[in-house]
């Protein structure tokens, strides 16, 4: 495949972009998404701190949140995206739907994960005294540790398939080049590239998340 002088410098300059997407995003998602998921799961019914209001409602905005296509999410949050950045354009304008997108999503997951706990694992901590928050910290968190690793993992591909989504709007990063030059251009070697470069950064990651989750097994 023959590449013109300027391919190599953009293609390293939307990588860049898509990492800065990913990684922020990530960061935030998480930082959202695990207490998400720690209230579903204590304020369930039985739950440690069970409050079926609280429940029902986080339960009805995840559901609206993960039922949106993210590239209908994008477009529909603009108003909000303005708000946050000043912007509704460019690769931090598009973290802020990206972070909605995953962040729900990593709340799902980590519920999931945190209901795979043994019940006598939290019968023992009620058994030895211990608080809502040792219980959770000490007892229900390090015995789902495993499983919330793939699921970080999980989410963190789906957050770099929709950055790549967010190209569309002009976003940046591997799926903005994809589109613009792949597809508007037809050049196919850069469409070629570009999702060599995603199947790449998926398996890099897929395959970290694995070994983190293996060796905490392990321990």
């Amino acid at each position: 495949m023959h590449f013109e002088p300027w391919f190599w410098p953009e293609f390293f300059k939307a990588l860049n972009e898509t990492f800065y997407m990913v990684g922020i995003g990530l960061i935030i998602s998480v930082i959202i998404g695990i207490p998400i998921g720690v209230i579903l799961v204590i304020t369930r019914e039985n739950g440690i701190l069970e409050n079926k209001v609280v429940f029902n409602i986080l339960n009805v905005i995840i559901n609206i949140f993960r039922s949106i296509p993210f590239i209908i999410l994008l477009v529909a949050v603009t108003p909000f995206t303005r708000l946050i950045v000043g912007t509704a354009i460019g690769t931090t304008a598009a973290i802020v739907p990206l972070v909605l997108y995953t962040a729900f999503y990593i709340g799902r997951l980590v519920e999931n994960s945190l209901l795979e706990v043994d019940s006598g694992t939290i019968e023992l901590a009620k058994a030895m005294g211990a608080t809502p928050w040792q219980t959770i910290w000490r007892f229900l968190l390090p015995e789902a540790l495993s499983s919330i690793v793939l699921a970080l993992t999980i989410a963190t591909i789906g957050l770099i398939g929709a950055s790549a989504m967010a190209g569309a709007v002009g976003a940046g990063g591997i799926g903005d080049m994809a589109i613009t030059y792949g597809y508007n251009q037809f050049k196919t070697e850069v469409t070629i590239v570009t999702v060599i470069a995603l199947i790449l950064l998926v398996q890099i990651v897929q395959s970290l998340g694995n070994m983190m989750a293996k060796k905490i097994r392990r321990n």
